[in-house]
């Protein structure tokens, strides 16, 4: 992973800030909260429709699950009054910063971009087009609520059960980082970092989002067993053929909501869930505010209509 130091502008969006980076034992803590059900909301990147959604699936649990969004809940919002209703939507919950928050907090650029340190296989056109989405959406964003972004964790601590969870944006050492993308967990040489995170870190499930593509996988490490969830987008559709956003619900009951796919742990059921948000709402702010032509559309308006070349199977934990 890349870092970069305080004034160096290189390699905007592909760079890992170093205030980006801590170590796994940070995590090796107690819990931040408890909640006999939780939801993680990573990437809702501004849609209302979705965020809707969850709240008509909060309510329909027998108890009131504790929502995290983990990051990224800003992102296609760039009006004043959309960004605003983001931020109300948001408020009530607990909510961590990701590099999209993170870079709108800050004063000034430090050559980071958009943050999102995208790997090297991810194209010179998607990284300029976030920077840009990023500079759109700091004009839309007032002071004081970008100011507030400075404020909020890079991770938290949860215990669902007798499960420990450790709720990150990116990976166990990076608010940006991608070692929890599916292709990463697949990884055969990742297995010994995992190792030493799980050692380090204490913790008996993460949960991330960064990467934008939908994963669960379960590992048996020296140091036992760990699991690893990444929700990919609350706020957009996770594979193709679907129009659909994902979260990840942990609890100690069964979800009433069919799930995806999941895996039960010590009696604690992590599942990855639809959000069937409206479409049509959402497509038609999108386009109001991203017509052809503009950064985002390019980038997401094919994803956000026929979903990304992903399939749910490659999402699904491995036998």
């Amino acid at each position: 992973m890349n870092v970069v130091a305080q004034g160096v502008s290189a390699a905007a969006g592909r760079v890992c800030p170093v205030d980006y980076n801590y170590a796994p034992g940070v995590f090796a803590r107690a819990a931040d909260f408890a909640a006999d059900t939780l939801y993680v909301v990573g990437g809702l990147y501004g849609n209302l429709a979705a965020l809707e959604a969850i709240e008509v699936l909060a309510a329909r649990e027998t108890a009131r699950p504790q929502i995290v969004f983990n990051g990224d809940f800003h992102w296609f919002d760039a009006e004043p009054d959309w960004f605003a209703a983001v931020d109300r939507g948001v408020a009530p919950h607990i909510a961590l910063r990701g590099n999209v928050e993170t870079e709108l907090a800050r004063d000034t650029g430090i050559g980071a971009g958009c943050g999102c340190a995208y790997p090297e296989n991810v194209s010179g056109d998607v990284v300029a087009r976030s920077n840009d989405i990023l500079k759109l959406l700091r004009a839309a964003a007032p002071a004081a609520a970008r100011a507030g972004f400075s404020r909020l964790p890079m991770h938290l601590v949860a215990q669902v059960g007798d499960l420990r969870i450790g709720l990150v944006h990116g990976d166990a050492a990076a608010l940006a980082g991608w070692r929890f993308a599916q292709d990463e967990l697949d990884n055969p040489k990742r297995r010994a970092w995992l190792a030493d995170v799980h050692k380090a870190a204490k913790v008996d499930v993460f949960a991330s989002s960064h990467t934008c593509a939908a994963a669960l996988r379960g590992f048996a490490l020296p140091s036992g067993q760990l699991t690893v969830v990444n929700n990919g987008a609350a706020g957009m559709a996770n594979f193709a053929g679907t129009q659909y956003g994902v979260i990840t619900r942990i609890a100690i009951t069964p979800s009433p909501h069919a799930a995806l796919y999941g895996t039960l742990r010590g009696g604690v059921h992590i599942d990855a869930m639809a959000v069937h948000y409206d479409r049509q709402a959402f497509l038609a702010r999108f386009l109001a505010r991203w017509p052809q032509g503009s950064p985002a559309h390019a980038s997401y308006y094919r994803r956000i209509v026929d979903g990304p070349d992903y399939a749910v199977a490659q999402a699904r934990p491995r036998e």
